[in-house]
């Protein structure tokens, strides 16, 4: 089971230039990311890894990376070709964590995502890619709202597995 997990704007942003804009404005998303994410493999692309100082406690930590990329502190894994690696763990739990580019090379595999919408824009440079053509929405809860910022928990699911 391939799922990706993020929280994004009205917009589909994910991040500017400058990180994440809400970031710890709405820690129902943190608490819920992770009891989300408690089970399973984590995977995140390289630039994800740097926001990172040590793995997340107590489940594998994999980082999609090049041949320049260096080495990775302990308790992180290199996964150099995604495709395969998710092929080679579909009958595992796997959570993709981001960033942008690393939603983009897997949503065609992802079987779930998991969503936290915001109800706003917050003029994001990197965003998660389209989905809603091949996914149908299978819960949502909320609206919550955190710091003046309303959003709901979603899952989505692939319509054609």
């Amino acid at each position: 089971m391939i799922r990706l997990i993020a929280a994004v704007d009205s917009e589909l942003g994910l991040a500017d230039d400058h990180g994440i804009p809400w970031q710890g404005k709405i820690p129902l998303d943190a608490k819920y990311f992770n009891d989300e994410t408690t089970e399973g493999i984590i995977v995140m692309g390289f630039r994800t890894y740097q926001e990172f100082d040590k793995p997340l406690h107590g489940r594998e930590n994999y980082v999609v990376t090049r041949p320049d990329s260096g080495e990775l502190r302990p308790e992180f894994t290199g996964v150099d070709d995604l495709s395969a690696f998710l092929e080679g763990h579909a009958l595992d739990l796997v959570w993709v964590i981001g960033g942008a580019g690393l939603f983009a090379q897997s949503l065609d595999q992802a079987d779930e995502l998991y969503i936290t919408q915001l109800d706003r824009g917050f003029h994001c440079t990197k965003f998660f890619p389209y989905f809603r053509d091949a996914f149908e929405l299978v819960s949502q809860l909320g609206p919550h709202v955190e710091s003046g910022i309303s959003f709901l928990f979603q899952v989505w699911r692939r319509t054609n597995p």
